[in-house]
């Protein structure tokens, strides 16, 4: 579809928008984000997601929607991967639970940039480079064999060199100087370890966007489709966090999850010119695959509770 200049500079002034009130207004002060809390912000940003679908619907027809949606649901599913990260990093950074919301405020801002770039690049080599979508399946279907081989695996963000590049080369003390990035001792300038969680976040969320951003081109090639499902399943990610923090460790059936989407994307690519799966089946695939994950994982902790 064709999508007006105005239609681009719109959306990221309202996404702006509403990054500028969450921090601005809505967290400015440093403080630990409760249930309530996180739920009502995941509650506003699924709801937003879905009055935006209701309006591509509107503007540009029920394809363009199912694919919007579809593209919604995989990235907000693959995003439950960074959860887990996050659980990890804060973890062992020993992070304090009133700062985290400010370290992935800026993650989520930098991880914005990087999916528009990412986009951008896998669009213009599919334009010119059709076969590029055969190599994005095979990367996906390898991805998910992966995720199925991994047992209670999770990403170490130290092992990845951007982080070890930054890590290594900033000035830095062990200690937090309440929720800023720098402070300043002796009269010079260093890193607080909160910078050094941004960085393992943006690192680790280059290596998710690799799958992610091929998932999605599978359902659309449609840029302005592919970005904005990708900015809104991003823009709820803190909340998601925050409602899942302490609970994620009990969906266990969640990663095969994960792995049987990427599996299904993957060969939907392979076969693109074969056979083109329907939007709607894959949608059908994508939604059942995480509902019996979800519905599987609650009958298993229930199980070992009665145990």
């Amino acid at each position: 579809m064709t999508v007006s200049l105005s239609m681009w500079i719109g959306f990221s002034l309202f996404v702006l928008l509403m990054l500028a009130l969450d921090l601005g207004v809505f967290h400015r002060k440093a403080h630990v984000v409760r249930m309530k809390e996180a739920v009502t912000w995941s509650v506003v940003w699924i709801a937003l997601a879905f009055a935006f679908n209701a309006l591509v619907y509107q503007w540009y027809g029920e394809q363009k929607a199912l694919e919007f949606l579809t593209g919604y649901i995989i990235e907000k599913t693959l995003s439950v991967d960074n959860v887990f990260v996050f659980v990890v990093l804060f973890g062992a950074f020993a992070v304090p639970r009133e700062y985290q919301h400010r370290v992935l405020f800026w993650g989520v801002l930098g991880a914005l940039v990087m999916r528009a770039v990412c986009i951008a690049l896998g669009a213009a080599l599919l334009q010119h480079f059709h076969w590029v979508i055969y190599l994005f399946g095979a990367l996906l279907v390898l991805t998910a064999g992966k995720l199925l081989r991994q047992k209670n695996e999770t990403l170490d963000p130290s092992r990845n060199p951007l982080y070890r590049l930054f890590a290594n080369r900033i000035p830095s003390v062990p200690e937090y100087d309440g929720e800023k990035f720098f402070t300043i001792r002796n009269g010079k300038r260093f890193a607080t370890p909160l910078l050094l969680v941004l960085i393992a976040i943006e690192a680790t969320d280059l290596v998710f966007a690799v799958d992610s951003i091929p998932a999605i081109f599978a359902v659309t090639n449609d840029p302005f489709i592919v970005y904005t499902s990708n900015v809104f399943a991003i823009l709820g990610l803190r909340a998601l966090y925050f409602v899942l923090a302490d609970v994620v460790d009990k969906f266990v059936y969640i990663k095969p999850a994960l792995a049987v989407i990427l599996g299904f994307v993957g060969v939907k690519m392979l076969l693109m010119d074969v056979y083109k799966i329907p939007i709607g089946v894959s949608l059908g695939v994508i939604a059942t695959t995480l509902l019996v994950a979800v519905v599987a994982s609650v009958i298993r902790q229930r199980q070992r509770a009665m145990t």
